[in-house]
């Protein structure tokens, strides 16, 4: 066939392939388009799935009546004028494909009015080559855009939908994601005439987290921390989970770079590298995490969907974001996995009952307190969602919880204070720790060991239970890689120098790298143009598989610009050390003992989990205990 030019209605079915894949995809464009018109109020009502009707309405300023049919064409768009705008895109859409995508596989009807005089104007198109009409419409302030028999002129794309549980299930994934980064904008959800989502505007630090509650769970919202850090002009904040609180799946992972939720390949590995000490084999962590920056230093455009970005400077952001997420959960304590229950309460109730604008201020949790110790960056600050919840009264009790339980609490503090006051083995550091008779520590103090393996302790939330052995491990653990690291990585020379055969791209790789692989303790001299010597390694990592080493470590610099493989050897050595030199099970503590092993989780990092990625304790209240042996009731 003869070159020629296709027709602007085949083109538009071809754009469309590439930007809705399903419902949800026009979904959420048409809700980006609200967000982007400055709406505060989006309501969204879908029939069978969105395959019927999707209609979204707002309340944003409207579009000018000469507008309307243009905003239909392709490559229309009010958001970019010239090429530097691409530089810099602040809006969540700017291809101007969207509406014409959309109209060439349904029955669009789009609807607006820039004033509050109930007067506007319409415009449809029905999936093919003609020419917008407008006609008068009544129509309050905002745009509404009604999308109908969606593919109904495609039938081979109609045939690949899935089920209508599925199809919708797509659309409020995708609403929620939009929801949980634009808090100022309520959100209403509808399917045949039901509601599903209801949410409204978020302004308040506590009023977020209710919303992020309603959205992923009151069990997601009771294991997370808050963390904020800025360094120059990138600014990271949001939720990070408990790593006790990790999935079998990748789920409940929200990114987003300047209000747009991305998956990124860089943001990836540099929050599973801040996770790596701590969570249990193949786990994955839950995060919710907003990063903004200079839009100039990302680039938007390199995805008709728009899910993925590119970083001008892709080593700086996974540095930062790895070294502050690191720092993060390092600093996370035992007392930050503490709630109160008004959250937990708050987060179980209907979507429909949310009480957002009724609740006082004065409820409002505390501002974070700056976290301690420095990323090199700037000064990070974190906390727990809600403070500790002190002297809670028990399951079915009205009254205080000052009287029974914390008595006891206070004696075992009494108890504690003169058993280490008494005693001349140099462990009056753990006395210091102790102000006064009414700090109780989140770990409380220890009552009984059970089968040798077990600390039972007792705090002011209820019962402890602390598996001493890998609580030890973690301790000895922390403190190896802090005396090994403060010394540095020591080099020793190979007798025999070792020749590795590697291809002419990872020959260049490496000598680009020399100073970072110099900084690991290795030294690579290139052979040739695709073989290196390697004259020495670190010391303590002589018996390795130093080929293998040599091999993953390029592959590391490769892929993301620096290798953490021999700092992951190193830690895995250590990691063993640590489990040889730990307390095992079945030795008997002295009281002494367990409340000292207490304290010294109290302040490790990382304590909440093993090596190994095993919790280290867990914590059942009073209203749980209460619960299992049905009091109150």
């Amino acid at each position: 066939m003869r070159i020629h030019q296709l027709s602007p209605r085949l083109s538009n079915q071809i754009a469309a392939g590439e930007v809705i894949e399903r419902p949800a995809s026009v979904i959420k464009e048409l809700v980006e388009n609200s967000i982007d018109a400055g709406a505060l109020q989006i309501d969204i009502d879908i029939e069978q799935a969105g395959v019927k009707l999707m209609r979204v309405r707002d309340d944003a300023g409207g579009i000018n009546k000469d507008d309307l049919a243009l905003a239909l064409s392709r490559h229309a768009t009010s958001k970019v004028t010239d090429v530097e705008d691409l530089e810099g895109i602040r809006s969540l859409g700017f291809r101007g494909e969207a509406l014409a995508s959309i109209s060439s596989v349904s029955r669009l009807t789009l609807c607006s009015s820039q004033d509050e005089t109930g007067q506007g104007w319409s415009v449809c198109v029905e999936g093919q080559d003609m020419e917008a009409q407008v006609h008068p419409s009544a129509h309050s302030r905002g745009t509404s855009v009604e999308v109908r028999d969606l593919f109904f002129n495609t039938p081979a794309r109609r045939k690949f939908l899935r089920k209508e549980k599925t199809e919708f299930g797509h659309i409020e994934e995708a609403v929620k994601r939009l929801a949980l980064r634009h808090f100022d904008i309520g959100f209403h959800l509808r399917h045949n005439q039901k509601s599903v989502l209801q949410l409204k505007p978020a302004h308040t630090q506590l009023e977020k987290e209710r919303r992020v509650a309603m959205i992923c769970g009151s069990e997601l919202i009771k294991n997370v921390v808050a963390v904020e850090v800025t360094h120059s002009d990138m600014h990271l904040y949001g939720w990070i989970g408990l790593p006790s609180y990790s999935r079998s799946q990748a789920v409940n992972q929200y990114f987003y770079v300047n209000g747009r939720i991305v998956r990124d390949k860089v943001v990836s590995h540099a929050v599973k590298q801040a996770y790596k000490d701590v969570l249990y084999q193949s786990r994955h962590p839950v995060y919710i995490l907003y990063l903004d920056l200079d839009p100039r230093a990302v680039d938007v455009n390199v995805h008709p969907t728009k899910h993925e970005v590119r970083f001008r400077e892709s080593r700086q952001v996974h540095d930062f974001l790895y070294r502050s997420l690191h720092h993060v959960i390092a600093n996370i304590r035992p007392g930050d996995r503490s709630i109160s229950g008004e959250l937990t309460a708050l987060a179980s109730t209907p979507v429909s009952e949310s009480p957002l604008a009724e609740t006082p201020s004065s409820s409002e949790p505390a501002e974070a307190v700056p976290s301690q110790g420095s990323l090199g960056l700037a000064e990070s600050k974190f906390q727990p969602i809600s403070q500790v919840a002190r002297n809670a009264p028990a399951f079915g009790s009205s009254a205080p919880a000052t009287q029974p339980g914390a008595h006891s609490v206070a004696e075992k503090l009494s108890q504690y204070k003169a058993l280490i006051t008494s005693t001349q083995d140099g462990t009056q550091s753990h006395a210091d720790a102790v102000t006064n008779d009414s700090d109780v520590p989140p770990l409380g103090y220890a009552v009984a060991q059970l089968h040798g393996i077990y600390i039972l302790a007792q705090n002011e939330q209820g019962l402890v239970i602390v598996d001493m052995h890998a609580a030890h491990e973690r301790i000895t653990y922390e403190r190896l890689k802090e005396s090994f690291h403060s010394g540095g990585v020591i080099s020793q020379p190979l007798l025999v120098p070792l020749t590795v055969h590697l291809s002419k791209r990872e020959v260049e790789c490496i000598e680009q790298h020399q100073d970072t692989i110099g900084s690991l303790g290795m030294k690579l001299e290139q052979m040739g143009p695709e073989a290196i010597v390697v004259r020495q390694v670190p010391a303590l990592l002589r018996a390795a598989d130093i080929e293998t080493m040599v091999r993953d470590t390029v592959a590391d610099l490769l892929e993301h610009g620096h290798s953490s493989r021999t700092e992951d050897l190193f830690n895995s050595l250590l990691s063993s050390m640590a489990c040889f030199g730990s307390v095992r099970a079945n030795r008997q503590l002295s009281q002494l003992e367990m409340n000292a092993l207490l304290r010294d989780m109290e302040q490790t990092e990382r304590s909440g989990q093993c090596n190994h990625g095993r919790p280290t304790w867990v914590q059942k209240s009073i209203s749980e205990l209460d619960q299992m042996f049905l009091r109150g009731r």
